[in-house]
Parts: structure tokens; sequence; C-alpha cells
């Protein structure tokens, strides 16, 4: 499935080790109860996600819809064939950075109705962020498939592990000990389309000493 960059996205080796995997999962009913609202609110003029941007995929029975606030980005598949929300990603800002890194680091949350699950839906979000050159970090769990999800992107865009601690990234390298993995303060990243670890680490702050 292939998107194009909107706009405001525009302008802007590892060993696999199992970060903390411990997320329970959304109950079904509550998943599909916000799915249905974002669906209804789309398609209600006068709302605020009424006339949001479509992108069409590959595949012609899926569309997606994104819009940002405060500097956070939404991304909604929508099932054009059932009429209905197939889930989304939030693109959230990471409390635990300064501005420095907020300019190029988001941490990406999704949810998919389990229908839509292993479908390519969420690895096609992501990859559309990391090809506009957005960086995404992890939070300090992560569900299975979202886990599986980074090592799959990270055959295309660098994977390494860093400490945040003090507002900053303090980079472990792409390789680390069972024993660096264990605070919550150790996270993932993967660096967008046009990175290298030195610019980005000059960019975002990041300390590698």
């Amino acid at each position: 499935m292939n998107l194009a960059i909107p706009p405001f996205w525009a302008s802007w080796l590892y060993r696999p080790v199992e970060l903390r995997i411990d997320v329970s999962p959304i109950p079904p009913h509550q998943l599909e109860g916000e799915c249905a609202s974002i669906h209804d609110r789309i398609h209600t003029p006068g709302d605020r996600l009424h006339g949001l941007p479509e992108i069409p995929l590959s595949n012609p029975r899926f569309a997606i819809r994104y819009r940002s606030a405060d500097g956070e980005f939404y991304v909604y598949v929508e099932d054009q064939l059932e009429h209905r929300i197939a889930g989304f990603t939030v693109f959230n800002r990471l409390i635990e950075l300064d501005k420095r890194a907020d300019r190029y680091v988001r941490g990406p949350h999704s949810r998919f109705d389990p229908a839509y699950q292993r479908q390519g839906l969420a690895s096609c979000i992501y990859r559309w962020a990391l090809d506009a050159g957005l960086c995404l970090v992890t939070g300090a769990r992560q569900s299975p498939g979202a886990h599986a999800l980074w090592h799959k992107l990270a055959a295309r865009h660098r994977l390494g592990y860093v400490d945040i601690r003090d507002k900053k990234m303090h980079y472990l390298g792409d390789r680390i000990t069972p024993e660096q993995l264990d605070p919550l303060s150790t996270r993932m990243f993967l660096l967008g389309q046009g990175w290298s670890l030195g610019s980005f680490a000059a960019a975002a702050g990041m300390r590698c000493d």
C-alpha cells in the first residue's frame, strides 16, 4: 500500500531484544464504540472531524484521513466498503523529551479492530511517517503486535536503543544487554528517511557518549 506524504510532515545490525511487552488489549466493545464515534463525526457536517483530507490506499476498499492538533498527528483508516473505521494511529508528543527533540520525534500508538489486524494497515501508516522523515520512539511498553512491527520496519529504517532521562535521549547502541533493557526509561527508536545517526543526534540533542 502506498501513501502520499501529507504537507505537514513533508516540512518538517540490530539484534532483536524483547522490550517490555505487557500492554493489556483494549476490550473489543470499547474500541468498536470509539471507532463508530469517529466514523459518525467524520461524516457529520459541522463536526471538527468532518471534511478531513482523504488519501486512498492501493486497496480501494480503504482510505485514510488525517489531522494534526497540538503537534500530534491522528491517522484514521476507513473501510469504505463497510462504512466503518478499521482503526487509527496517534503520533503522540513525548513529554519525557525537551523541545529540541520534540521537533523530530513522535511516539506512535495504534488501535485496530481485530478483524482488520494483520492486513498491513498499521505498518503502512508507520512507513508513511518514516518515509516523511519523522523519527519514532516507543513508549515504555509495547503490545506483541507493535513489537513485531517495529522489528519488521527495521529492515528499512535504522533501529536503536536510547535511555531517556533528564529530558534527553542517551544513545545505548543497536545492541543492548538485558540489564540495560530492564529500566522503563529504555526505549527503541526508528530513524525516518534521510536521517543518519549523527545528523539525528545533532538535531535532536541525543547524547552518544
